[in-house]
């Protein structure tokens, strides 16, 4: 009876797109044990997950270990822990050895590959932190040329998803030919003990202004009025599908925006191809939003949102609207971020960051 219903699953998985799932971590392991203890639930039948432990410090390895031989129970307000589909096998562990740049594979492919989606888990170990950008194009480089498949996801390990969130970016990115790549709705985790709450339908872009405006959604309770597939200029990185050949044709992420910004340049890239970037409101996500930066007012947040936003700018814009910007910014967006860091947050060390931000961000544009 096992043999005829994984034979079943099996003809299942090979008739769907193969999605493989990157869940980034950094010293986070009680998110990403949740985070992933919703995806082995999710109903798309043909997937595999590489979680990239991005040079944890806090036994994150060895925790999420625990917690997928049964060792750990997961406690979400979004789900039941399911101890029945424990012990998860961890039986392909890779590192990542910088000096000889290869992954080193601990198990043949062919006893993996006799593995459902729901029954292993692949773990990929840097020794450092290389930053949003720099985890993900370690495991996005290891499945380009050691996995088969169609599409990427990007996930952040700071999310809960809905048991048929990939079903249906899949089938959205799958409708069209000219869709580069597909993104979430995606809700705050927790807001007033809300969990209706939308923290993100979607955003479009101003090169005149440098700045993302019309952010569909934020922090309105759900009433439906963000259900339709929209085409936006801007999709998350908490949650983003990208088909494996577009990733060929336009490259990975910019590795000099570490984190923040750096999945606003790929969708500004992947336009310029002339395909589609859509936000699909069927697909949901929850995201403890900036939990892996110390949230709005941490030190990377602060500083990497600032820096970055100079970055993508000097990449993307033409010469009048980089003027444009820069006249905006300083006669505006910096005197209004400096009275929100100091009369509305009174964070001095937020103002530090922002005022560094600035500095390296307009080294950008001076020759020196």
């Amino acid at each position: 009876m096992i043999m005829r219903e994984e034979s079943m699953s099996t003809a299942v998985i090979e008739n769907n797109p193969r999605v493989t799932i990157i869940l980034l971590n950094y010293n986070g392991w009680e998110d990403a044990i949740e985070c992933l203890e919703s995806v082995y639930k999710i109903a798309y039948p043909n997937w595999e997950l590489i979680l990239v432990d991005n040079g944890s410090v806090d036994g994150s390895v060895s925790k999420i270990k625990e917690w997928a031989a049964g060792e750990i129970t997961v406690e979400s307000k979004f789900f039941e822990y399911d101890a029945e589909r424990k012990p998860i096998e961890y039986i392909e562990e890779l590192f990542y050895d910088e000096e000889e740049a290869r992954v080193k594979v601990s198990k043949k492919e062919k006893e993996w590959d006799t593995l459902l989606p729901y029954q292993k888990l692949s773990i990929l170990r840097i020794e450092k932190n290389r930053g949003f950008t720099g985890g993900n194009n370690i495991g996005i480089e290891y499945i380009l040329k050691e996995k088969k498949t169609d599409y990427i996801l990007l996930l952040s390990n700071d999310t809960v998803v809905d048991k048929e969130f990939l079903s249906e970016l899949v089938k959205v990115a799958e409708s069209d030919n000219n869709i580069g790549l597909v993104g979430a709705k995606i809700y705050y985790y927790d807001y007033n003990g809300r969990k209706d709450v939308i923290w993100f339908a979607g955003e479009e872009f101003s090169f005149w202004k440098g700045e993302l405006y019309n952010r569909y959604g934020i922090n309105e309770i759900d009433k439906g009025n963000y259900e339709k597939i929209k085409e936006v200029d801007k999709l998350d990185g908490a949650c983003i599908l990208i088909k494996k050949s577009v990733l060929q044709k336009v490259g990975l992420l910019d590795p000099e925006y570490f984190i923040y910004w750096e999945v606003t340049e790929l969708c500004f890239r992947v336009s310029k191809r002339n395909l589609k970037g859509l936000y699909v409101p069927k697909a949901k996500i929850w995201h403890k939003v900036s939990a892996s930066t110390g949230g709005h007012l941490g030190r990377d947040h602060v500083y990497y949102m600032t820096r970055n936003r100079f970055l993508c700018m000097k990449k993307n814009a033409r010469k009048i609207q980089m003027f444009t910007f820069l006249l905006y910014f300083f006669g505006f967006r910096f005197w209004f971020f400096i009275g929100i860091y100091i009369l509305y947050h009174r964070n001095i060390n937020a103002l530090k960051y922002f005022l560094k931000g600035v500095k390296d961000g307009i080294r950008f544009f001076t020759p020196f």
